[in-house]
């Protein structure tokens, strides 16, 4: 699956639009690395294991996009963007989106 931010696929030529594709994730971490996290704000630097938990909900999030723009026959998607939001304490929500479209 190709996938792009811009609204083209530079060197193809988009021959069908499939429509709107998301996939989203609500992730948290267990209680142990929330306090691991919780410690390291008082030291200040990166925390690694929200750094982590973000990184593995965008994976899902874009995996499940995909998802849904082949169940729609597309082997593109363009305009894809990704946004996140905090949904409870130490669980974000990630949406990935964009739209699928069909290219040779």
């Amino acid at each position: 699956m190709i996938i792009v931010t811009i609204d083209s696929v530079p060197g193809k030529e988009i021959k069908d639009f499939k429509g709107f594709v998301r996939g989203g994730c609500i992730q948290s971490k267990h209680i142990g690395k929330d306090i691991m996290a919780g410690l390291r704000t008082i030291v200040g630097g990166e925390i690694s294991e929200y750094t982590e938990m973000m990184d593995e909900a965008r994976q899902k999030a874009i995996g499940r996009m995909v998802d849904d723009a082949r169940s729609k026959g597309a082997n593109a998607i363009i305009g894809m963007r990704l946004q996140s939001s905090a949904v409870m304490q130490n669980a974000s929500e990630i949406i990935a989106y964009g739209t699928a479209v069909y290219v040779e």
